[in-house]
């Protein structure tokens, strides 16, 4: 958004304001918006005005992550997700599902019409890029390796050091803790279960974990937060289609996901967050989850024992 931002107040002359649908949760993205100094206004309390474009970015209209009024006319949509958002009727959309990164395409835009980018901004889209990128299995296309070779230059690199050094809550270790003593492994895939996670974003860092354990190709981190079941999915293999393998899962379960082809999320509707109710819709998704990758139905084993566990505690 911050560059999008800066390309339109350039070029056009017009003034922009950015939102956010949500808490800011990922202490990444804590420090990115403190130490850049980004103005975000939550979507809730703005008030519309007219002749004012809307311009969605890195989503999609209607895909269940946002709570904006439906009644808002959205002029552009501009993002890279695989997801099948609801794009009837908006004039101008940019989806390029092979791209690794929407930042990606911001910077293009800039480095086409030859706009000068300030360190700020160069920063913020450096650091968009090479976050969607750095995981594995790195999802990119030359225009992000471009992008990225482009921005460094420009980018403050102490920023960007204390950016990805952010320091993290005690949250983050303890939903750390319980997913690994709640990690069942059920033949190649690994599901990671959490009770209670403080921030949705968790179930991403979990995952990015549990997805280098060597024994498997696809892991699955699903936790509880705010009524929802959480999920966040990772596989090594080429043409995973995990954004659409997720997508038909939970929307057999009330559900929506959606994703890239070997990095997914979504999330499932809790009919309760009583421990019968929890259950019950994580043996659902564990049933149709294995029967979607071609897995036999079978009995889950521990990524660490239980004696092991007790061992530790005792020790």
């Amino acid at each position: 958004m911050l560059g999008l931002a800066h390309l339109v107040e350039t070029t056009l002359g017009k003034t922009t304001r950015l939102t956010r649908d949500g808490e800011i949760c990922r202490a990444e993205n804590q420090a990115m918006v403190d130490l850049l100094e980004i103005d975000l206004e939550p979507i809730e309390n703005v008030r519309w005005q007219d002749r004012e474009a809307l311009v969605m970015v890195d989503s999609q209209p209607k895909t269940g992550r946002h709570t904006f009024d439906a009644r808002v006319p959205i002029y552009a949509v501009i993002d890279h997700h695989q997801t099948p958002g609801d794009l009837t009727g908006i004039p101008y959309q940019d989806i390029r599902r092979g791209l690794g990164a929407t930042c990606s395409m911001v910077a293009s835009y800039m480095m086409e019409q030859h706009i000068e980018i300030p360190d700020r901004v160069a920063t913020g889209l450096y650091y968009g890029i090479d976050t969607e990128l750095n995981g594995f299995p790195r999802e990119a296309s030359p225009l992000d390796d471009t992008a990225l070779q482009f921005l460094y230059p420009l980018a403050n690199k102490d920023l960007l050091a204390r950016i990805r050094n952010a320091p993290r809550p005690q949250a983050f270790y303890e939903c750390i803790l319980q997913a690994l003593q709640s990690s069942f492994i059920y033949d190649r895939l690994l599901i990671s279960w959490v009770h209670e996670m403080d921030q949705p974003e968790l179930a991403a860092q979990v995952v990015d974990l549990m997805i280098r354990f060597e024994e498997v190709d696809w892991a699955v981190c699903a936790g509880v937060h705010a009524g929802r079941l959480i999920l966040s999915a990772r596989s090594i293999l080429p043409r995973s289609q995990a954004g659409e393998i997720l997508r038909q899962v939970v929307s057999k379960l009330g559900g929506r996901a959606g994703g890239h082809d070997r990095r997914a999320g979504g999330f499932i509707p809790l009919p309760s967050t009583s421990a019968t109710a929890i259950e019950q819709v994580q043996s659902d998704f564990r049933r149709r989850l294995l029967k979607a990758l071609e897995i036999e139905e079978c009995r889950g084993h521990r990524l660490v024992s239980r004696r092991e566990m007790l061992h530790n505690l005792q020790t």
